[in-house]
């Protein structure tokens, strides 16, 4: 019975081997790990540990709604005016689109097309020649999930490109996304690249009108009033836009901060499509002034004096070389279909996650001393054995940890002293069954099997029934909670692995070696 295949030892060695290798790193210092491949690095620290900043954002999904409705007056004023149905009162009212069309004879042409604008909007008519649109609630619902879902990738990417190391994004709720930047210590340009929209437009000047009057009320339709933020240049403090989009920021396939005249710009390039409504909108309007529009505020308005074929262009104005590195960031990202809002911010120091580390390495180290001296102490060199492979087993944890890439939080760290304890539990029951059949007379070799054999059933439910508690707290929990079922899953498995199989060849090879006639367990 003493008898392993050989693929069994070999196994436990490899495992081993490999488990030492893989945790290794951690004992490396953070500029030392950083000279390793990225496949072999240490076990990432979690914001409580390592210090950082926390955000929790939430997404204004009424924002992509007043849109959407914007957007839908837009699209209905220009179809009655390519059909010449004279109309009035068009504009959003609460949740609904409304207009009225003025000729009898033009409602059902009116009725019609509009049916076809969008499938998700109904059409209402009204005795008194009012038209409505109005999305049901399915399609409101719908829009905005998809908008928390874009934001929330874009958000990962602004954050990328930052080249934060092991950021932590996630949705939360309905509309909130929660952001962990682990050794960020000032997090007021992540607000700020976080807090813009950055959606880019390009808009023709409205000059059938002056600014002056449009800024008494007297806007023509179809055009609105956007503040400059080029006012400390002597720029006009506002411009009367035209709120038809020439050419949209999702168009955009690069941008780049660089330099032109010493002064720093961005460049920006379009994809095939952006590059054709480009050339097109500025060969049409040649001679007229083309409003670059960063989320309802004209940087620069330059004038067409040719037309712009090759697809890219640059956006200049009074920036920073600061600046100009976070727009070309914000542009490439994307633009984030709402504003986001800051509703929580805390901020780690490092001394309060070092104290963090401190006090986790200590109660964990405390806890690994009692467990030994106690196993040591009751069950002599069985004890040892078991110490040794609970040693292998927080090896094989950390290892795991590190190459999954999973992020150690100080929850984590109670996890990892939680597995200890239960994979000393597990060798305490194997070794107590193996005293008890001891005294019923059987031999040290049958006693040991049967020892192995009948705990482990015990042993298996324990494992799984946690595991299950495990899968749970990962599946439903959030943050520090996910941290704690990580650390605590990976530690069962290995602590399963570990008692089961590697203290058994441990304890055979040992009293095999000795030629114990009895158990020191009595």
């Amino acid at each position: 019975m003493s008898h392993f295949p050989k693929w069994k030892i070999a196994l436990v060695v490899f495992t081993s081997l490999l488990g030492i290798t893989f945790a290794a790193p951690n004992l490396l210092s953070r500029e030392q790990s950083d000279r390793l491949p990225s496949w072999l690095q240490p076990v990432s620290l979690g914001l409580d540990l390592q210090g950082g900043s926390y955000l929790l954002l939430e997404v204004d999904t009424v924002y992509v709604v007043r849109e959407q409705l914007t957007s839908l007056v837009e699209t209905v004023r220009t179809n009655l005016r390519k059909e010449k149905i004279k109309y009035s009162d068009l504009g959003a009212k609460g949740d609904q689109v409304t207009v009225r069309v003025i000729e009898a004879e033009d409602r059902d042409k009116a009725k019609e097309f509009l049916r076809k604008l969008d499938p998700d909007a109904a059409l209402e008519v009204r005795e008194d020649g009012l038209l409505s649109l109005k999305y049901s609630e399915v399609a409101v619902k719908r829009r905005k999930q998809s908008a928390v879902e874009q934001s929330l990738e874009i958000v990962r990417r602004r954050i990328d490109e930052l080249g934060t190391r092991e950021p932590s994004i996630q949705r939360q709720g309905e509309d909130r996304i929660v952001v962990q930047l682990p050794g960020v210590k000032d997090p007021d340009r992540i607000k700020s690249l976080l807090g813009k929209t950055a959606k880019l437009t390009f808009h023709l000047l409205d000059d059938s009108t002056s600014t002056e009057d449009a800024l008494k009320g007297r806007v023509p339709p179809g055009s609105m009033v956007l503040p400059s933020a080029e006012r400390e240049r002597g720029m006009p403090e506002s411009y009367v836009v035209r709120k038809r989009i020439e050419v949209g920021g999702d168009m955009l396939v690069d941008s780049k901060a660089t330099y032109a005249d010493g002064r720093p710009v961005v460049g920006f390039r379009f994809n095939a499509a952006g590059a054709k409504k480009f050339g097109d909108t500025t060969r049409d309007a040649s001679g007229k002034f083309l409003a670059i529009v960063l989320d309802d505020k004209v940087i620069s308005a330059p004038r067409i004096n040719e037309p712009i074929l090759g697809g890219s262009g640059i956006i200049s104005g009074s920036f920073t070389v600061q600046q100009a590195q976070d727009l070309s960031l914000l542009l490439r990202a994307g633009a984030l279909p709402a504003p986001l809002q800051v509703l929580e911010e805390r901020t780690v120091g490092p001394d309060l996650g070092a104290d963090s580390i401190k006090a986790g390495a200590i109660a964990s180290l405390l806890g690994l001393v009692l467990v030994v001296v106690l196993m040591v102490v009751i069950y002599g060199t069985l004890g040892l054995l078991a110490d040794l492979a609970m040693v292998l087993n927080l090896i094989l944890l950390l290892a795991s940890l590190s190459f999954l890439g999973a992020t150690l939080t100080l929850p984590g760290i109670a996890g990892i002293v939680l597995t200890m304890g239960m994979a000393v539990d597990a060798n305490v029951l194997i070794y107590e069954r193996m005293r008890e059949e001891q005294r019923n007379g059987r031999t040290v070799m049958s006693a040991m099997q049967a020892g192995y054999d009948r705990a482990f059933a015990t042993i298996f439910d324990a494992h799984v029934t946690t595991l299950v508690a495990g899968a749970l707290l990962f599946q439903f929990g959030t943050g520090p909670v996910r941290g704690f079922a990580v650390t605590l899953s990976l530690g069962l498995l290995a602590s399963l692995y570990t008692a089961v199989l590697v203290n058994r060849i441990l304890v055979f090879s040992w009293v095999s070696w000795r030629r114990l006639k009895t158990l020191p367990l009595a």
